[in-house]
């Protein structure tokens, strides 16, 4: 799964990686963004722009009454018969902007975060899909996104048994935005490529997603090298 991870880049860097996207003058970062904060987007409603949508989904059909679920995760198996999802998977899909996520590792009674980005150092572009509830009583449009989720590649089966579902360049991003039959969408659902992330161990402070600070990206000494034989 990914239940939390970081947006920490610069103007120039989004632009050198999704160049036909406009980057709004207020883009505000974060070292550790949890469910129901506000995510930066890139959207099939507006795909040249940046957007600002509320992480766990709450779909067009509630109807406001009980508590929603909110998921922050959309499995990619079964994601076009779900409720939730199988309208968003068919019409509006979004990628989740972000430079890193954080999985933890169990040891004992302690959840041990890593951080996990690429090994390039460029941005993690993460499909997703989204709705819009209009909120009662005056229909306030609430925009909000979940991220597809795969089965790991090789470097993250050693941590966890999901990762997101990455894209990998700005065509497959356009693509993926584009107006495509639903086969070739689910086609699309596959983990990313062997050899493609990093991962270290970060602060237990991650743990407390009031902790917004630089020290997220940190590594911590790992007292097991978990993956020297990756």
């Amino acid at each position: 799964m990914c239940g939390r991870f970081s947006f920490v880049a610069t103007k120039e860097q989004i632009r050198q990686v999704l160049p036909f996207v406009e980057v709004p003058p207020n883009l505000r970062t974060s070292y550790n963004i949890a469910p129901t904060q506000h995510v930066w987007v890139v959207a099939n409603d507006a795909p040249d722009r940046l957007q600002q949508m509320v992480w766990g989904l709450v779909p067009s059909w509630w109807d406001g009454t009980k508590r929603p679920v909110r998921p922050v995760n959309a499995r990619a198996e079964g994601i076009a018969t779900r409720p939730s999802f199988r309208v968003p998977i068919r019409k509006q899909r979004c990628v989740v902007l972000a430079d890193s996520f954080y999985e933890w590792r169990k040891e004992g009674t302690r959840k041990l975060p890593y951080r996990i980005f690429p090994k390039d150092g460029g941005l993690l572009l993460m499909g997703g899909i989204w709705d819009v509830w209009h909120q009662p009583p005056n229909g306030y449009p609430h925009k909000s996104c979940a991220i597809i989720t795969t089965p790991p590649n090789r470097e993250m089966s050693c941590l966890h048994d999901r990762m997101p579902f990455l894209l990998l360049d700005a065509d497959q991003v356009q693509l993926w935005l584009d107006d495509l039959p639903l086969d070739e969408v689910l086609a699309m659902l596959q983990p990313a490529p062997d050899g493609l992330l990093r991962m270290y161990r970060v602060t237990d402070k991650v743990n407390n997603y009031q902790f917004d600070d630089p020290a997220c990206h940190e590594p911590v000494p790992e007292d097991l090298d978990l993956f020297s034989q990756r």
